[in-house]
């Protein structure tokens, strides 16, 4: 007599076991894929939220060692995150100020040149090889601002689109100020609440994992500020040979595009050529253009690989397929967050995986139980009664006792 189990074995054994794993792989990674799509997508829908806390994140960790410095100075936490942001406020205005300034400045005189430049471009199409006569170019002219008058409509369109973006910038920047304040302020209560929303038992990995997960990050943003800061000075000193009344403009926009990956570098140091062609002619442009290169080789070689590749560990290759990902999925904000989202999840996904590249963190660190003592029996509960905790408490000892206070390291009285 057969058993039930027999064709069912005998139809298993009629799949090979390569087409079987590749099946268990195929919906597994579909699976991904679509949860991936989902969270890319609600992160579009939700980008006037998600950009700006994502800024206040990277500004948040900008900002620490200047209000720690200020809290070991006898500063008052909440007067050394007012501090802090405000100094960060006033630093940016300088420069914005100063650098419209120099663009004020040099405007006219780069205005007056390029219309120069394109005159001797016309008088070359008339007597150069091409031979134009004046009324081939007559109609040329007419026939672009043809061009341009038929855009009207479109060009209309754009500009209540910009205004509506204006909108949302300024949206953005008060939730990305209103985050940093609160991040700074009470990071650590902010994290340990997200940490408790998660199972009991997976609670003390993520909390590890986002404390190396922290580290990458911190240190991709220090360097890259380093790296920016090399690029806006280097090209900034070599425009001023050429045009030094749009130096530190240029060399702001450098600093500025450098933080976007790759892409920031090429374009913004094509952006300096150009006004240099401009204001000099082709010579110079040559040069400033060996100058650009000079300082990218330079930073691409030497900074980047000694600066962050310890901290990031991402393969050139990898930068350059997640940035043109982020590029794809979310245009130029994509191409500014892909590097350190992808150095992060780098970092956390190792860790769960059993390989930690901050061994030296350890793991004394831990996140306490959101409870009061009169809940001790219901594990996970968002109640907690230290809500006077500082982000830098370290903790006393082991890890959190389920039966505690809900203090780190400490056990409370038996209920």
């Amino acid at each position: 007599m057969t058993s039930p189990a027999g064709p069912e074995s005998r139809d298993g054994d009629a799949v090979p076991a390569s087409v079987r794993a590749a099946a268990a792989w195929s919906w597994r990674l579909l699976l991904i894929a679509a949860g991936v799509a989902g969270v890319v997508w609600l992160l579009g829908q939700l980008k006037t939220i998600a950009v700006p806390v994502a800024v206040a994140l990277l500004v948040t960790i900008l900002l620490r060692p200047m209000r720690r410095m200020l809290e070991n100075a006898g500063v008052p936490r909440g007067a050394a995150t007012a501090l802090s942001l405000v100094a960060l406020i006033v630093f940016v205005a300088g420069l914005v100020t100063l650098a419209g300034s120099q663009i004020v400045a040099g405007f006219q005189d780069l205005w007056d040149q390029a219309v120069q430049g394109f005159q001797e471009f016309v008088d070359w199409l008339s007597e150069g090889p091409l031979g134009l006569d004046a009324q081939q170019l007559s109609n040329y002219t007419n026939q672009l601002q043809d061009l341009v008058a038929s855009q009207s409509s479109n060009l209309i369109t754009g500009a209540l689109g910009a205004a509506s973006t204006v909108g949302h910038v300024l949206v953005g920047i008060i939730i990305a100020i209103f985050c940093t304040i609160f991040f700074l302020q009470d990071g650590r209560n902010i994290w340990t609440w997200v940490v408790n929303l998660l199972p009991l038992p997976a609670r003390e990995k993520v909390h590890q994992a986002g404390r190396r997960g922290m580290v990458t990050l911190s240190s991709y943003v220090r360097t890259q500020i380093l790296v920016a800061l090399v690029d806006g000075v280097g090209i900034g000193i070599g425009a001023a040979f050429f045009v030094p009344s749009l130096a530190l403009p240029i060399g702001i926009l450098v600093f500025v595009g450098s933080f976007v990956p790759i892409l920031g570098a090429i374009v913004t140091g094509a952006i300096a050529t150009a006004v240099v062609l401009v204001a000099q002619g082709w010579v110079a442009a040559l040069i400033m253009l060996g100058i650009v290169l000079l300082v990218q080789q330079l930073e691409s070689h030497i900074l980047q690989p000694l600066l962050m590749g310890h901290a990031v560990s991402l393969h050139p290759v990898a930068v350059v397929l997640v940035v043109a990902a982020g590029s794809l999925a979310a245009g130029l904000i994509g191409a500014l967050f892909a590097v350190p989202l992808a150095a992060v999840l780098n970092t956390v996904v190792q860790y769960l995986h059993g390989h930690d590249k901050f061994p030296e963190l350890g793991t004394a660190d831990h996140v306490p139980l959101l409870r009061k003592q009169a809940f001790a029996d219901l594990p996970g509960t968002l109640l907690w009664s230290n809500r006077g905790g500082r982000e830098d408490d370290a903790p006393q000892d082991g890890p959190v006792d389920p039966g505690g206070s809900g203090a780190t390291g400490r056990r409370g009285p038996s209920t």
